[in-house]
């Protein structure tokens, strides 16, 4: 596994545990970051990926849902949802390519969902690829770099934050 793979893992990671228990605060989520990797970079980039997924998770979860029709984002296996999740903030906020995008997702749903989870994962992701590709053709991609310490993520509660698998 590379090193910006473990730093998008521990980020997924974090997101399905803020899923599940909202009242951690960031600066733990951010220590656990710290204490998982070494390298300073790859801490910046999965608080990145973290702080970013949680400040836009309303919109994200709107575009989820645009693309995966008939699901509900509370109806998604939590694991599938923060991946989507992850997946649109990084496509829509980052330079990174569509494609490693869609491939780091994959693997992340082959190690951590269930049986049908990576194609799930894969159609949804590839749907907003295509969308926002479509998108950047008239606007540049606006990165959402954040460092540890700045701004906190809001935290968002929504319907999907008490829902089980």
């Amino acid at each position: 596994m590379s090193k910006r793979s473990k730093a998008r893992e521990l980020a997924m990671q974090m997101l399905f545990l803020i899923d599940m228990n909202n009242d951690i605060d960031d600066k733990i989520i951010l220590n656990m970051i710290q204490d998982r990797l070494e390298d300073e970079e790859l801490v910046k980039l999965s608080w990145s990926l973290y702080s970013g997924t949680m400040r836009y998770r309303t919109d994200l979860d709107a575009q989820i849902k645009k693309a995966a029709k008939n699901w509900s984002i509370s109806r998604m296996a939590i694991t599938d949802r923060n991946l989507l999740r992850l997946g649109c903030f990084e496509l829509n906020h980052m330079d990174t390519p569509s494609s490693v995008v869609i491939n780091e997702a994959v693997k992340l749903a082959k190690k951590f969902g269930a049986e049908n989870s990576s194609s799930f994962i894969n159609g949804i992701l590839d749907k907003l690829s295509k969308e926002f590709h479509l998108q950047s053709e008239s606007a540049p991609a606006t990165a959402a770099i954040a460092s540890p310490g700045d701004e906190e993520p809001e935290a968002t509660q929504d319907d999907s934050s008490t829902a089980t698998e």
